[in-house]
This record gives C-alpha cells, structure tokens and sequence, in this order.
C-alpha cells in the first residue's frame, strides 16, 4: 500500500491576518519615518537653494571688483533690478615723460609706450584713462574711452584710435577695458542673468537683443535688489547685493557687499 503524503499550508484567512497585520506595522513605520523624512527633503532644497545663490552671488562679486573705477551704476525698473560697469582686463602705466612715445594730453593721439612689462591685449578691447564718471571724464559718454587699434597679443607700444584724453591721471595709470558687462535680475520670470558683448551707451540698457551672448546664472528667484554707493572719499564704493530664491514653499536670502576701487 502507497502512503500518501500530504504538507500542510496557510489557509486564506491565515494569509488575509498576516497581510492586515503586515499593513498595521507599515503604517506605523512610516508615520515615525515621515518627519525626518520631510526634513531631510527640505533641508537638502534649502542646500540647494543656498548653493546656487552663493555661487551667482560670489560670480557677481568677482566681476564687481573687476570693474572700471567709476564705472558702476544700477537702475530698476518694477522689481527688476539692472546692474552694469565696465569690466577690465588688466592694465598698466604709461609714458608721460623721457624718451619714447608718451601719451599727448594737449592733442589728440594714436598710441603710447607701457612702462613696466607686456600688457596682453586682444581685438576689441578699449584704452582707459582717469575715468571719473562726471561729465567731461565720462567713460559711458566716451570721454576716457580709446578703442585699441593694434594686433592681439602682448604688446609693450599701445596703438590706438586718435584720441585726446581729457585728464591725465596722476599716477600714470591706464586700464584695459573689455567692454561693458549687465546683470538683470527679474523675480518676474525668476531669473538672473549675465549680459555682454555689447556696446556701452551713454544711457543704461533695460532690454537686449537675442543675439546679446547670455548666461543664467540662477533660476527661482523671487526676489532681489542691487544697490550701489560711490563712497564718500570717492576712492572705494560699496555695492550690496540681496538674493531671494524660492522653491516649494522654502526661501533663502542671501546678502552680500563688494568693494569697488574707484581710484582710476
């Protein structure tokens, strides 16, 4: 006679206890795991949000201190702010005196020797000298502006187009400018960008072109504000910066001030 073996197994209701009972513990777990859970999101976006205004912050402020003394100056329009300067490159002194070829303040003139080592120059860039930001020494007017005439590369012999600067600035000093430099923050469509590659006007841009090379440097922006004081010597400003970004309910602000030297 064969035997007949036979395994016993869970029966439907077994299977249905364990599955409430299984439910009942899941729940409870993720209640306890709910908050830290929460916190853990909102604190990796408000990181987030931290690091990109604290990046776009710290880009402006190197181009800032980069700018033409005197050359600073910020508008606003509703809540869109507009910042903008000329940004150098480098600069040097120039021949005033002694042999060689000095740079003419009582006639117009075409070049001038750099005194020291080469300064590296490319197409494009512009001759500053004592820029004062007041009319009659305006760099934005094109009073202290020369357009550099020679080839790129390191030169020690500035070629120009025919100018007459109408100071000479009393260190001897000239910057090279690579050309103006705008930054718009618009909390309306959350942006703020970098604009250059265009012509400075006496009169400060609110609005570019599509063909303006751009860069975004935050998005999320529901708020900001720039403002800009020369100082009371003249010699050094101050521009302060405050950053609000919004995401999901969280908001960062972040405020920042950069000195600007506006000995020219």
């Amino acid at each position: 006679m064969r035997r007949i073996s036979r395994h016993a197994g869970f029966s439907l209701i077994e299977m249905i206890i364990v599955i409430s009972i299984t439910a009942i513990v899941g729940s409870m777990v993720a209640v306890f795991l709910r908050v830290p859970l929460d916190s853990y999101i909102a604190q990796d976006r408000r990181a987030r949000l931290t690091d990109t205004a604290d990046t776009a912050l710290r880009r402006m402020g190197r181009d800032i201190r980069l700018a033409l003394p005197n050359s600073v100056r910020v508008i606003s329009v509703g809540s869109v702010f507009y910042l903008e300067f000329l940004g150098t490159r480098s600069g040097g002194r120039y021949r005033a005196q002694g042999g060689g070829d000095i740079l003419d303040f009582t006639a117009a003139d075409t070049g001038f020797d750099v005194l020291g080592p080469a300064i590296a120059m490319q197409m494009g860039d512009s001759i500053a000298v004592y820029n004062l930001g007041i009319p009659g020494a305006d760099a934005w007017a094109g009073d202290t502006l020369a357009a550099y005439a020679g080839a790129a590369g390191s030169v020690t012999s500035i070629a120009m187009a025919s100018k007459q600067f109408p100071l000479a600035s009393p260190g001897n000093r000239f910057q090279v400018v690579e050309g103006p430099v705008s930054y718009v923050c618009d909390p309306g469509t959350g942006s703020l960008t970098r604009y250059w590659g265009y012509a400075p006007t006496a009169a400060q841009p609110t609005s570019f072109v599509a063909a303006t090379p751009r860069a975004l440097l935050a998005t999320r922006v529901s708020a900001c504000r720039f403002d800009y004081q020369p100082g009371v010597t003249e010699r050094g400003g101050l521009v302060s910066m405050a950053l609000n970004l919004s995401l999901a309910g969280e908001t960062v602000r972040l405020y920042v001030n950069t000195e600007v030297s506006n000995q020219p």
